[in-house]
This record gives structure tokens, C-alpha cells and sequence, in this order.
């Protein structure tokens, strides 16, 4: 697989629900509070600088689109929507 221009085909950590302060768990539709969620990079572009395959990463959680390849679903997003590299 071949990823082109200025895209990274990432494979987002599952969230499990998060509880409130007062013991209220949180499914992912409710965790508007955070604007960003972590991932792995499954392969960037030859355009993409220093992002390798198995980088954790931080994106804006609005970003992107999923691809389904061989029945597995990934995160297609632009360079631009990683904020954060580990």
C-alpha cells in the first residue's frame, strides 16, 4: 500500500469510556472535551518528514476519513492534523 501527497494512514487507539468526577462513564460520543486522540502511524507519504510506521501521534479528532483495506478500518488524515509526536 502506497500512501501519496501530504496523508497518513493511522490506526486510532480504542477508547474505553471515561468516568466523571462523580462516577458517570462517558461513551466516545460524549467526550467533547477532548479535542484530540492518539494513534499509530501505519504508513505517511514521501512527502510526509519525520513520521515513521509505529509513531504514536496525537490528531484532531475531526480530521480525516476511514478506509476499509482487506476488513480492517483505518484513519486517512493530512499531515497538518498531527499536533502532537511521541
Amino acid at each position: 500500500m502506497k500512501v501519496v501527497n501530504k496523508y497518513v494512514l493511522i490506526e486510532p487507539k480504542k477508547e474505553g469510556p471515561k468516568k466523571t468526577e462523580s462516577g458517570f462513564e462517558l461513551g466516545d460520543s460524549h467526550r467533547e472535551d477532548i479535542r484530540y486522540r492518539e494513534a499509530v502511524v501505519v504508513q505517511a507519504s514521501e512527502e510526509v518528514e519525520g513520521l515513521n510506521p509505529g509513531a504514536v501521534i496525537y490528531y484532531d479528532r475531526h480530521a480525516g476519513f476511514d478506509l476499509e483495506v482487506d476488513g480492517k478500518v483505518y484513519r486517512v488524515i493530512k499531515v497538518f492534523d498531527v499536533v502532537v509526536v511521541l
